[in-house]
């Protein structure tokens, strides 16, 4: 235990991601997301102000493991409020990639391209940020950007993340059957959004490659399981998604809210 909580605070302070597994500190933590999806909507005053309106494309928004749509109604909402067409994944629980999983996902991406008529921008929550990692790679003519929230983009994920084997299970996978992840970012603008205190995936494995297409965004203190209702996450999102669809530039936040996000990602 004594180590747990060493290792849980010298995190913060690490140069090089750590892509081991979270502490069973953290993970015991991972309640305080209850205190993330109440100050939301203590925050919205905030959030109105400051995140600004959108230009009306759509963004898809797909859930984490063993959670579905009803988990991304609060943030496809405040989306929908700053004037995005936002969409779920429609496919129930997230299980894992089961057979007919991927061909959906595309089926969709394909459909939202072709009705709004403009690229799709992607969100994916734990493991639904590699879904919309590899949706890009597949079709990045229909993709303006990708944002991951607390994904295991790297490392393995038995040894890196605390819901391997759950994963294992509600996949009906085994260890051996792995989903596949490619080393590299899609060839769209890709930003990853993760947190030190993440009790779930370690965040070292939530750290993208450094490039002129990438960024890393680290929310100070939040919990794996609220990054999607977090305040700070929200303002992130709006700020990347309100971006010129040929004008991405990293993240910059403005005047006093750059007090908010007091660390700099290190370089993978």
């Amino acid at each position: 235990m004594a180590t747990a909580m060493l290792a849980s605070l010298v995190a913060p302070f690490r140069c090089r991601p750590d892509e081991r597994r979270p502490s069973p500190l953290l993970l015991a933590l991972e309640s305080r997301a209850t205190l993330e999806w109440a100050a939301t909507p203590l925050a919205l005053p905030w959030l109105l102000r400051n995140v600004p309106r959108g230009d009306g494309h759509a963004v898809l928004v797909l859930p984490g493991l063993l959670a579905g749509d009803s988990s991304t109604v609060p943030l496809r909402r405040f989306l929908r409020n700053r004037g995005y067409q936002t969409h779920g994944w429609k496919l129930g629980i997230n299980r894992g990639p089961l057979p007919g999983v991927a061909e959906k996902l595309l089926a969709s991406l394909r459909e939202l391209h072709e009705s709004s008529g403009r690229k799709v921008s992607i969100i994916g929550w734990s493991l639904g940020g590699l879904y919309a990692r590899e949706l890009a790679r597949a079709e990045p003519d229909r993709v303006r950007q990708v944002i991951t929230l607390g994904s295991p983009l790297y490392g393995a994920p038995e040894t890196s993340t605390n819901a391997w084997e759950i994963y294992r299970l509600a996949s009906r996978r085994h260890v051996e059957e792995k989903f596949v992840r490619h080393e590299e970012p899609p060839p769209v603008p890709t930003t990853s959004v993760y947190s030190r205190a993440d009790g779930v995936v370690g965040w070292g494995g939530s750290v993208e490659h450094s490039g002129p297409q990438t960024d890393n965004i680290e929310i100070n203190c939040a919990s794996h399981m609220g990054l999607g209702v977090n305040p700070l996450v929200w303002y992130a999102l709006g700020d990347r998604l309100a971006q010129p669809e040929d004008a991405w530039t990293q993240f910059r936040p403005r005047g006093l809210n750059r007090l908010l996000y007091p660390f700099r990602a290190p370089t993978r």
